[in-house]
């Protein structure tokens, strides 16, 4: 990773990512660790398992997805935000985060999830004043 993150309680969800030094817009964060599985069975693990245990990133026009539930790093402790001050980058099979905005020493990263595995059923809880309501 390129800027120092500390995995702690989050206001939003169980754990988050937060700064440890304050982090100017636009910067490569790092990339969010994970192992690179099939579509296929992306979806049966989804199936297997409980909201919120499940950290899935699935490619676009990809046949792959980047499951990060066992093969953790910080950034894998980004929380949604319907007003995100950080955001992802796929880089051929790898996901990327970047700062939007500058960051404060202290703040909890988060990044807008868009469309999930979640369907759009899970409540959100991110407590911006643009929230969506669900994710």
């Amino acid at each position: 990773m390129n800027f120092p993150i500390e995995v702690k309680k989050s206001k939003v969800a169980g754990k988050g990512a937060f700064a440890l030094k304050a982090i100017p817009a636009k910067k490569k964060l790092g990339n969010m660790a994970g192992e690179i599985i099939s579509y296929k069975e992306a979806q049966r693990r989804v199936k297997q398992q409980h909201a919120g245990e499940l950290l899935m990133v699935e490619f676009d026009n990809d046949p792959v997805a980047l499951d990060a539930s066992i093969n953790r790093n910080a950034l894998s402790y980004i929380n949604h935000s319907c007003d995100p001050n950080t955001y992802m980058r796929r880089a051929y099979r790898q996901v990327e985060f970047y700062s939007k905005r500058p960051i404060k020493k202290g703040e909890e990263l988060t990044c807008d999830y868009g469309e999930t595995h979640h369907d759009g059923k899970l409540p959100c809880k991110c407590g911006a004043k643009n929230c969506r309501g669900f994710i």
